[in-house]
């Protein structure tokens, strides 16, 4: 049996009654069977679509959630990736976070790990998304510092990253994401873009190569 008949069968037992008896005997009559009977699924199925409606809505708005999430694209360094789409990350209600929307095109070097350190924590484990999330936080630094590692904490989370690993980026970013906070800041201020207007035709290009291209940054 399909969820979606699930569905159906659940909302009847609770609510098929009233909807069926707008539909008079007298005016069921008038139809052939068939014609009573669609009526009345389509009704049901009207009913049950608003209502997942709603429950979607309602989860959005209240728990936490990546959404809209799509590729990071590698350069051909590997040290840099783009967003091929837009990546919206939402806080747990009741948590006294801001929503971030990462735009399509963000170039990102995803976990800023030492090398050194990558055959434990590589720069795509599976806390990458909350890396952009993060370093779309510390590029544009619309809040503070101490938020945006608050925001990766709880991304980092919400993706399932073992508690251990969680900490030991929160503690490594206390001690020294100062330092990545002040040279954003700094590049920024000499002009340097981070959102892709055009992204690269040819795969086989370096993230250097192609931000000196001619009108590829919003």
């Amino acid at each position: 049996m399909t969820a979606s008949s699930i569905d159906r069968r659940m909302f009847l037992s609770a609510s098929g009654a009233t909807l069926l008896s707008t539909i008079t005997p007298a005016a069921a009559q008038e139809r052939t069977k068939a014609d009573f009977m669609r009526q009345a699924v389509a009704a049901i199925d009207f009913e049950v679509a608003r209502k997942k409606a709603e429950v979607k809505k309602d989860f959005e708005a209240h728990f936490a959630s990546y959404t809209h999430i799509h590729r990071v694209i590698p350069f051909l360094d590997w040290d840099y990736y783009y967003l091929d789409g837009p990546l919206l990350w939402i806080p747990n209600f009741g948590e006294k976070l801001t929503a971030v929307s990462v735009p399509t095109g963000f170039v990102t070097d995803l976990a800023s790990v030492p090398r050194i350190l990558w055959s434990k924590y590589p720069p795509t484990g599976r806390y990458a998304y909350a890396a952009v999330i993060h370093d779309y936080l510390y590029w544009f630094q619309t809040g503070t510092r101490e938020e945006a590692d608050e925001i990766l904490r709880a991304a980092m989370s919400d993706a399932k990253v073992d508690k251990d690993t969680v900490s030991d980026f929160y503690n490594a970013l206390s001690l020294l994401g100062g330092a990545a906070w002040d040279r954003n800041k700094e590049a920024r201020g000499k002009g340097e873009k981070r959102v892709l207007a055009l992204f690269p035709p040819n795969p086989l290009i370096s993230w250097e190569e192609w931000r000196k291209t001619k009108d590829v940054f919003k």
